[in-house]
């Protein structure tokens, strides 16, 4: 049972939630691109995680049957008291490992790459929380072998993983102060903002998944200090809303400046080293200090209000599609949701163009609606057959949205002839 697929819904409800308080108690820790942005990360990352996590599958099912240790009952697992216990045990082993992998994921340039996408966001609320990576299945596996090598059953893992997960939803929020004791032993929303902002003091902090405990151990703990405030984001901005940019910003850029060093061994460990690491040649590595951040602007574009409501129109869509495709990945096979999951992924790219672009990215979501969604269809047709219901239901949201975008094209284009007009 995929838990992540089941929490989906309570993390949006949260989420509605969380943005009601923030209305009423006119915090302004929302906006709107950012949250969409956030949440099509997020979107993407789930659904590409459907076909790459069979990546960590094999490589779990090959260890366990040729190099475990052991291979512990699943029995010992169940749901009788001592069975709760033990997977308490695999819990707290998976957080001390979680703590490692994310320690590493801020030092080692090539797990930033991944992690990078979840600190990108320059807000902190519950959309933030939903903004992860879909490349960390590349090596993340790596710091929860020794589960296996011991012999605890893949399932009992990824439910440990699903769990440790879901705990740090609610942790990414400003609405929730200091908790007293609770911030000693657990990761709160306290402690978590401190993680994600990128003030000198708090670089690299507070990495524990459900306890900091291990945080204080290994001394990388900071509280977090009101006469600081924290600033969100990285120090090198993304400064785009589309997440296949926001996904491939470091790998792109560690890739050019490999191209640039004259020294084959510092081409390879430049993706091994720190993300500040520079050769001499380079100037050295990168100083960080506080005194960027007193002229800190978040990023930040202005679209027409009809094309907020048709992005906000369209991102439903993706939210119904996303559901679609993760429940159905438990009784359909892969191949059946490849092409609904491309579909998927190129609307949540043009819906964050617009908001980068805002009018000038029209036609390029025109050609989504009117090229590629046919294409779609005639490849789902060739590979499986024609399924009416498909095809009617495409056509009829193809048409509905030629129709709403060209309503939008209509009004920004009156809006902006008459801003030019004044």
């Amino acid at each position: 049972m995929d838990l992540i697929a089941y929490a989906i819904p309570f993390f949006l409800l949260a989420l509605l939630a969380e943005i009601v308080l923030d209305r009423r108690r006119n915090a302004s820790f929302f906006r709107f691109n950012d949250a969409i942005s956030s949440l099509s990360a997020g979107a993407l990352s789930t659904t590409t995680g459907l076909f790459t996590k069979v990546l960590e599958i094999t490589i779990y099912a090959l260890a366990i049957d040729h190099v475990a240790l052991y291979r512990l009952d699943p029995a010992l697992f169940d749901l009788s008291w001592s069975g709760v216990g033990s997977f308490l045990v695999v819990l707290l082993a998976w957080d001390f490992l979680y703590y490692w992998h994310h320690r590493f994921g801020h030092t080692v340039n090539v797990l930033w790459a991944a992690h990078v996408v979840h600190h990108q966001s320059e807000d902190y609320n519950l959309s933030t929380a939903l903004r992860q990576a879909s490349t960390g299945f590349l090596f993340g596996w790596l710091f929860y072998l020794p589960l296996i090598l011991i012999g605890v059953p893949v399932h009992v893992v990824a439910t440990a993983s699903a769990v440790d997960l879901i705990y740090q939803f609610w942790v990414h929020t400003q609405h929730v102060g200091s908790l007293g004791w609770f911030d000693r032993v657990f990761v709160s929303p306290s402690n978590h903002r401190v993680h994600h902002a990128q003030n000198q003091r708090y670089l690299d902090k507070n990495y524990g998944g459900i306890l900091i405990v291990w945080d204080r151990l290994f001394g990388t703990f900071a509280p977090e200090d009101t006469a600081d405030p924290c600033i969100y984001g990285v120090r090198k901005p993304l400064n785009s809303w589309d997440p296949l940019t926001a996904n491939l910003q470091v790998y792109r850029e560690t890739w050019r400046l490999a191209g640039r060093l004259r020294s084959p061994i510092d081409k390879l460990c430049v993706w091994f080293r720190r993300p500040n690491w520079r050769p001499i040649e380079e100037g050295g590595p990168l100083t960080l200090d506080d005194s960027t951040l007193a002229s800190f602007e978040r990023f930040q574009t202005v679209q027409p209000i009809p094309i907020r409501h048709y992005v906000l129109v369209q991102f439903l869509v993706a939210v119904v599609l996303t559901g679609g495709v993760s429940i159905g990945a438990a009784v359909v096979e892969w191949r059946l949701l490849l092409l609904p999951s491309v579909g998927l992924w190129v609307l949540l790219v043009s819906q964050c163009r617009l908001l980068q672009h805002g009018h000038k990215a029209v036609n390029s979501e025109r050609w989504r609606l009117l090229a590629v969604n046919p294409a779609l269809l005639f490849a789902a047709a060739l590979w499986f057959g024609v399924n009416w219901q498909v095809v009617g239901a495409v056509i009829i949201y193809t048409l509905v949205s030629v129709v709403l975008l060209a309503a939008l094209n209509k009004v920004t284009a009156t809006t902006e002839h008459r801003s030019g007009a004044t």
